[in-house]
């Protein structure tokens, strides 16, 4: 573990994260909603640092990224904890794990043998994924740091819920990143995420307006986000607000975690949404999953 970035000391050896936008206020002996940001004595630790739990070489089109060093391979690893709590994640496992009075799991590897290992299987990037990058940013930014000095990009699959703080410090070392959006002011967040949407909308603006290559997925889930209105908006916030020429996959559904006995998304649901996102001007539409 490390002595975390971006915090406040509090009275009564409190203290207050900064890395993503729950900022959490963390009792001593306590974590914070990702499970992973621990409180020893007024001192926050990120308890995921150095530790692995899943590392793959992928198609870079699986992140997915289609319009980013297409055809490519890259190195992807992750470590445990969220900080979403979304009903329908592939990757629960790792993601909502581990429980609050639970040490993390991994297999030690240091920032210099993850580079080491992307040289060698001639990977061009490398990827924080799988769970969620924000909550173990001091793991990926001193990794990051490293890859751009080798000439290996850096790419991001998030949630976009990181404070401007994180933005602030990973930006210089980010080139890509897909960031999963569920849907503007309609709930979703809420009520199966544990979320808002405002952030990932400024954050989305921000990364944006940076510079940095960003590709957009939702997952469109039966009963949840399915309809072609919140759809619409969607697809909207993209053209009007970031560019036509963003890139959006709209994903079919499978049940998993909470949401077993929820139905696989029809294809003509996610036709419907490639062609909301066509009639918004949307440049790339990728109907995904199917």
């Amino acid at each position: 573990m490390k002595e975390a970035m971006l915090y406040q000391k509090l009275e009564d050896d409190k203290v207050k994260c900064a890395v993503c936008n729950h900022r959490c206020t963390i009792a001593p002996g306590k974590r914070g909603v990702c499970r992973v940001r621990e409180n020893q004595a007024g001192i926050l630790y990120a308890l995921t640092y150095g530790k692995t739990i899943a590392a793959h070489v992928d198609p870079i089109e699986k992140k997915p990224l289609y319009h980013f060093m297409p055809g490519t391979w890259i190195y992807s690893f992750a470590t445990m904890g969220c900080n979403f709590r979304c009903s329908w994640c592939q990757n629960w496992d790792i993601s909502q794990s581990p429980k609050p009075d639970e040490p993390v799991l991994g297999t030690d590897i240091t920032p210099e043998q993850h580079i080491a290992n992307a040289l060698e299987y001639q990977c061009p990037s490398i990827a924080y994924t799988y769970n969620e990058p924000t909550v173990w940013v001091e793991y990926a930014l001193d990794t990051m740091k490293l890859a751009q000095a080798k000439g290996l990009k850096n790419v991001w699959v998030t949630n976009g819920y990181m404070s401007r703080e994180t933005l602030d410090a990973i930006t210089p070392y980010l080139d890509a990143a897909n960031v999963d959006f569920k849907g503007p002011n309609d709930g979703v967040y809420e009520k199966y995420c544990g979320a808002k949407p405002e952030p990932v909308m400024e954050n989305l603006i921000y990364l944006h307006r940076a510079g940095v290559h960003i590709e957009i997925t939702t997952l469109v889930v039966p009963g949840v986000n399915d309809k072609a209105e919140g759809i619409g908006k969607i697809a909207n916030f993209i053209a009007q607000q970031l560019s036509p020429a963003v890139p959006w996959h709209v994903t079919r559904f499978f049940p998993a975690w909470k949401m077993m006995d929820t139905a696989i998304t029809p294809i003509e649901t996610l036709r419907m949404a490639e062609q909301i996102g066509r009639d918004a001007g949307l440049k790339y539409v990728h109907v995904g999953n199917v």
